[in-house]
């Protein structure tokens, strides 16, 4: 009789019976964790239905539903792995050893939390706030457990962690419900900088979305080569941002020929016509 064989035939046998054992419980376990992972994206769906129906604060209800949905997935987690035969114990107290070293090598994730805590309780700004932060400027869209979400005037979404959030000085535009736009806009040397700053005003005077009663800045901002850099600053509503800068360029250059200001450019330059 050979040897070999007879230790090939043991091994099958216990693959066998170990996969006839074991397989079913990887079944299982898969099918809790794929069910499990659906229910509690329902449940938390609900969460967030009932604390927005209970006036709770988008801020809040944000952060307490993602807290929501990582217990429960946590709970997915331990029951597929007791299915697989991990004591709940032991899988706790690995998992509290590891989330220990993890938590020394990413402490970073636990300040953003740490922080996320501190923006919901203490309001800095809340959901729908037009903010700036690491010169950063846009309408807050959530507050979620690890970083703050903007969308920038342009349309742009900045992903901000909280901790470097409570770490820069942060510009709430909301809270007066103002801001003060920045335009710039070129003038000639030759030109007479009262009668382009009495242009621009009488351009704007009648302009919408403007908070007139906070008056209208115009200013000399720099000195260039070729012209003068002017800063046109309005009081506007954070909301008409884009709507209000369009708005007052174009008004701005339709003054500038009716008065026959001169463009600001380069001289020496040759134009050329634009082919098709």
């Amino acid at each position: 009789m050979n040897l070999e064989n007879i230790d090939i035939q043991k091994y099958m046998t216990m693959l066998t019976d170990w996969a006839v054992v074991f397989v079913p419980k990887l079944i299982l376990a898969l099918l809790i964790w794929w069910i499990g992972f659906k229910i509690a994206r329902f449940i938390t769906g609900m969460v967030e239905k009932s604390i927005e129906k209970a006036g709770v604060d988008k801020e809040v209800g944000g952060f307490l539903s993602s807290m929501v949905d990582i217990t429960l997935k946590f709970i997915v987690i331990l029951a597929a792995a007791g299915t697989l035969g991990f004591a709940a114990s032991s899988l706790l107290g690995v998992l509290a050893a590891v989330g220990f070293a993890v938590g020394m090598a990413l402490q970073g994730f636990l300040g953003n939390f740490a922080s996320g805590i501190t923006i919901v309780f203490f309001k800095p700004y809340k959901v729908g706030d037009w903010v700036e932060i690491s010169e950063k400027f846009g309408k807050v869209e959530s507050i979620q457990i690890f970083n703050t979400t903007i969308i920038t005037p342009g349309q742009k979404t900045l992903i901000i962690p909280n901790g470097q959030v409570t770490d820069n000085i942060i510009t709430n535009y909301s809270k007066t419900g103002k801001l003060k736009l920045k335009l710039n806009v070129n003038m000639p040397y030759e030109e007479s900088f009262p009668k382009v700053k009495q242009v621009i005003l009488d351009a704007l005077k009648d302009a919408p979305n403007i908070l007139h009663e906070h008056g209208i800045d115009v200013g000399i901002a720099t000195y260039d080569s070729h012209y003068i850099e002017l800063v046109v600053r309005p009081y506007i509503h954070p909301d008409y941002y884009w709507d209000v800068t369009y708005d007052c360029f174009a008004r701005i250059k339709t003054a500038f020929s009716n008065s026959g200001i001169q463009a600001a450019y380069s001289e020496g330059v040759e134009l050329g016509k634009i082919g098709h």
